[in-house]
């Protein structure tokens, strides 16, 4: 009796060393903003596993090799992507420019009452700007007087900067007993990693402390340091602290919490409680406002890309 044996045809899938996939997702997670890296930086940004110059040069060159990676100047990028140097190139620029104003910002947060570090955070922090960004803040406050302090931040901006956000962009506040933030991430962890401290680095430190968690996600990165500018309290912060440090500024403090969040919860209500709860974080110890669930949108698209990435290249990135 003849037996006939089918083969079934089977692609294979190839299967990258860690080192190759932690630096290809790094390329890929940074790619979400169109943001090439030059090989310091991606030897420091590389995610998830150490790695040493020689394997990363290594393991860069057998990815350009195949095609996946490409160096322009300075700048590595995925395949085809030569467009994003000239655009880093002058975000870094307008970057410099605002960073001087930033600072300026900075020392002026820090002298209002209750207000405890300042770091600048979002786009500037990771030395880059467009035309349209903001500059973001991100402020460390005194226990039960953080929305007391987010009222009066709130209050000066709309009266005299008309309400811009462009210059003074304050979209997170935790207190001094509520430091580490729960989201464990990338998003979160490039954020917190790349926070650039310009006020109080004692109490930055603890906060890198209670946080440390983020080397998980960059156990290459070392500390970037302060753009701390030694600051003394002025008189008029010591006498506000004074004056708003009892029963008066605990009622104020319960006001303007009791207020935003209704604003809130009216303006968002399309929201889900859990949509509400990541984006709109509200207790008597945290304030964060992003209403456009930035960290969901971006989580999704370095999703999407790893996804792409392995169906083009019929390749598994562990």
């Amino acid at each position: 009796m003849e037996i006939t044996v089918q083969k079934q045809n089977s692609t294979r899938v190839d299967e990258l060393t860690d080192s190759a996939s932690a630096i290809l997702k790094t390329l890929l997670y940074f790619d979400v903003f169109k943001y090439p890296l030059t090989f310091e930086e991606l030897l420091s940004y590389t995610q998830y596993i150490k790695i040493s110059s020689d394997e990363a040069q290594s393991e860069i060159a057998l990815l350009q090799n195949k095609g996946w990676v490409e160096k322009s100047g300075d700048f590595l990028y995925l395949k085809g992507k030569h467009f994003v140097v000239a655009r880093r190139l002058e975000g870094n620029k307008l970057a410099q420019k605002r960073m001087t104003l930033a600072k300026k910002m900075s020392e002026l947060i820090a002298q209002f009452p209750f207000v405890k570090s300042v770091c600048i955070s979002g786009s500037l922090s990771k030395n880059y700007m467009d035309e349209d960004s903001d500059i973001d803040f991100f402020i460390i406050t005194e226990p039960g007087r953080l929305w007391l302090c987010r009222g009066l931040l709130v209050l000066f901006k709309k009266v005299f900067l008309l309400n811009s956000r462009r210059h003074f962009c304050i979209n997170y506040y935790v207190d001094s007993t509520n430091l580490e933030i729960p989201e464990r991430n990338i998003f979160t962890a490039t954020e917190i990693t790349f926070l650039l401290p310009t006020y109080n680095s004692l109490l930055f430190d603890e906060f890198r402390k209670r946080n440390n968690w983020t080397h998980d996600f960059y156990p290459n990165l070392s500390y970037q340091g302060m753009l701390e500018k030694p600051l003394k309290n002025s008189i008029i912060k010591q006498f506000f602290e004074r004056i708003l440090n009892g029963t008066i500024g605990e009622k104020m403090d319960a006001l303007f919490f009791k207020l935003t969040l209704r604003r809130w919860k009216n303006k968002f209500s399309h929201f889900s409680k859990e949509e509400f709860d990541l984006n709109l974080r509200s207790r008597k110890s945290v304030s964060k406002h992003h209403p456009r669930g930035y960290q969901k949108v971006v989580l999704d698209r370095f999703q999407e890309k790893l996804d792409e990435f392995e169906r083009a290249n019929n390749v598994k990135l562990l």
